[in-house]
């Protein structure tokens, strides 16, 4: 009797053996019987197809809704608009308000910084908002001349042209830079190339911020102090020694300093209050432009600029005019300046974009950001038709209009529409407006720049980044702007190279009680296969930059796994593909050559996890038929179970 329960027994094992084996190979086929991956042009097409037809078209619509399906991707305004309420009109006018009494001493500031007119600052902000208004996507983010891009304009652009020999030059390039910079970023949008902007990482981004926010406030000492004479370099050994030589060779009045400290503590302490108490969110939005209104007041009562304070003086109003006649496309500068206009573009989307998806998290919808670049790039190409520099989204004012409680983008509307009144209307009153004032608006600004708290927590998170986060720091700091990025960008490449170039493999085994394999260093209670050696390539692409790095690394992982294997051979390397998206020629060649090594060594090779790429190039360069069909499996699971169920002495009769 036990005899024969014995047998059926090993009948029923063969049969659930047999079963198993009938379901790998039917996973096997499926995964060799798998349709093509579509062709290049075919993904090209699909991409052009996304971009002029966002919501897709469907066999029963027409070409007119078509056409309206386009119109309403281009311009979300048409899809919004219609369900827009008077209620929320009233939240709306009530942010473009306080928007606006921010907006325009800092407007001012910011041209000031960026050494134009400071009528040019306020246009940036009424042509380049409402632009936006109607293609932009975002419902908080604040269109206007930003600190950073203000920055990246007067340190690279007066290489070109000294603003103190001729302005009018100077500010026709800067206008050309401008249209630059829209122009990239409308093609950036268009061909969905928004992964350049991620070239400057996170880690990049807070230590340029830093280092570009110090260099900002060392710029604003020259209004601060009165300082007639001043240097146009950036970095901080330049900047303070020029402030120490004019003031001891120049005369000083202190009283610029003291008109600017005063008010900069007002704006700050407001500023307090405001976060202390959210319900005082409009007390720090006005402050700037209350401390603007008050200090000209004070001017102009006591004559204070008979002793000694720099005021605006000349202040331009009126309706943006044409600046299409003053672009210079025939500048012999003209690839200096496209390529500033690049660097601008980066930075300028970078931040906006940041500071939009952001809000957009808050308020729980998701922004599109190659629409977001479409929307920069028009707002910015038309502004530099209209005497505007390049704009972007603001931080700090997108938080005063978010504070405020706007609705929609109609709030830009509302604030360029009162920027525009003013410069009708009250530019006259601004010609005793001090220096000092624009300085310490300016500086009340820039602690939002600096986050040493991020830069912390990039430190214990991920050295190599917090490396690249300092690099760009100092590099702002004690050389440039364009050598801050140039560091930043130049480290994140090589970390992202030397990923490619030196991936790594790591050695497999099971977790007991389950089918997982995992990395064994990892996880130290996942047991090996005797006789199976599981190597997982750890690299997206299997290419010419690695594919022998790879090669060798496996081969060297089998040498070392012989010999801790001292008890039984290793007959079988099974390679696990399931990071490798892609293979290139080099990489196919790569995979020949390790497998004669292997055979050379009595050691047979299995693939599993290929997926749909990787798979279609090597059934096209015939690899699977010099390896076997049977040696390709859907998962590492149905490979290890393949080679424990067949005689380890003769793998070589399993071949499909």
């Amino acid at each position: 009797m036990g005899t024969l329960a014995n047998e059926n027994f090993n009948i029923e094992l063969q049969q659930l053996d047999a079963a198993n084996d009938t379901a790998r190979k039917q996973r096997t086929q499926w995964l060799l019987t798998s349709p093509n991956p579509p062709s290049f042009c075919h993904e090209l097409i699909n991409t052009v197809k996304k971009i002029v037809l966002p919501h897709g078209k469907t066999k029963k619509q027409s070409r007119n809704g078509a056409f309206f399906s386009f119109l309403k991707g281009l311009f979300p305004i048409l899809s919004w608009g219609r369900n827009y309420k008077g209620t929320k009109f009233k939240y709306d006018i009530m942010a473009g308000l306080a928007l606006a009494s921010l907006c325009i001493p800092q407007s001012i500031g910011y041209a000031n910084l960026a050494k134009l007119d400071p009528q040019y600052g306020l246009y940036t902000s009424v042509v380049p908002p409402l632009i936006y208004a109607v293609m932009g996507s975002s419902r908080e983010i604040a269109i206007g001349p930003v600190a950073v891009v203000s920055l990246l304009l007067s340190a690279m652009v007066p290489k070109i042209v000294d603003p103190a020999v001729d302005h009018i030059a100077y500010r026709n390039l800067v206008f050309t830079v401008t249209f630059f910079t829209g122009a990239f970023q409308a093609v950036f949008g268009l061909f969905r190339l928004g992964f350049l902007v991620d070239f400057l990482s996170h880690a990049a981004i807070v230590g340029f911020m830093g280092g570009a926010a110090i260099v900002i406030g060392l710029q604003q000492l020259k209004g601060l102090l009165g300082i007639k004479h001043f240097t146009t370099k950036t970095d901080v050994v330049s900047v303070l020694e020029a402030v120490y030589k004019s003031l001891h060779n120049e005369p000083w009045f202190p009283l610029n300093f003291v008109l600017g400290c005063s008010f900069l503590i007002f704006i700050l302490i407001t500023r307090f209050i405001g976060k202390r108490n959210k319900k005082m969110f409009w007390l720090p939005a006005i402050a700037p432009l209350l401390s603007v209104v008050l200090s000209t007041l004070i001017v102009y009562l006591t004559k204070a600029d008979q002793h000694g304070v720099k005021i605006v003086k000349h202040f331009k109003g009126g309706i943006n005019p044409s600046s299409l006649h003053q672009l210079q496309f025939n500048s012999p500068h003209i690839g200096e300046l496209a390529k500033i206009g690049l660097i601008c573009a980066i930075v300028a989307l970078t931040e906006a974009i940041a500071v939009g998806r952001s809000f957009a998290s808050i308020k729980g919808y998701h922004l599109d950001g190659n629409k977001e670049m479409v929307a920069m790039g028009c707002m910015n190409l038309v502004g530099s038709l209209t005497s505007c520099y390049t704009a972007t989204g603001s931080f700090s004012r997108t938080a005063v209009n978010f504070s405020a409680g706007c609705e929609t983008v109609v709030s830009n509307i509302v604030m360029a529409i009162t920027v525009l009144i003013s410069l009708e209307l009250l530019t006259k009153l601004l010609y005793y407006t001090p220096l000092a004032i624009l300085a310490s608006i300016i500086l009340s600004a820039l602690p939002g720049l600096i986050d040493i708290s991020e830069a912390c927590h990039i430190w214990k998170v991920d050295k190599t980044d917090f490396i690249i986060c300092i690099a760009a720091f100092f590099g702002v700091l004690f050389g440039s702007v364009e050598i801050g990025l140039l560091i930043a960008v130049g480290i994140s490449f090589g970390k992202i190279v030397l990923g490619t170039i030196r991936p790594s493999v790591e050695l497999q085994g099971r977790l007991p009680g389950t089918d997982t394999f995992c990395d064994i260093t990892q996880f130290p209670v996942a047991t090996e296969t005797p006789g199976i050696l599981i190597i997982r390539v750890n690299n997206t692409s299997l290419c010419f930059a690695n594919a022998n790095f790879i090669r060798g690394r496996i081969l060297s992982t089998v040498t070392n796994g012989s010999e801790e294997h001292t008890k039984e051979k290793i007959r079988v390397l099974v390679l696990d593909m399931s990071n490798v998206m892609n293979v290139d020629t080099s990489g196919i060649v790569a995979l020949e050559e390790l497998h004669r090594e292997l055979v050379s060594r009595g050691i047979q090779l299995a693939i599993a996890n290929l997926r749909w790429k990787v798979i279609n190039k090597l059934k096209a360069a015939k690899f699977l038929d010099k390896l076997g069909k049977g040696w390709i499996f859907l998962t590492v699971g149905d490979a290890v179970d393949a080679c424990l169920n067949t005689k380890m002495s003769d793998l070589s009769t399993i071949n499909c």
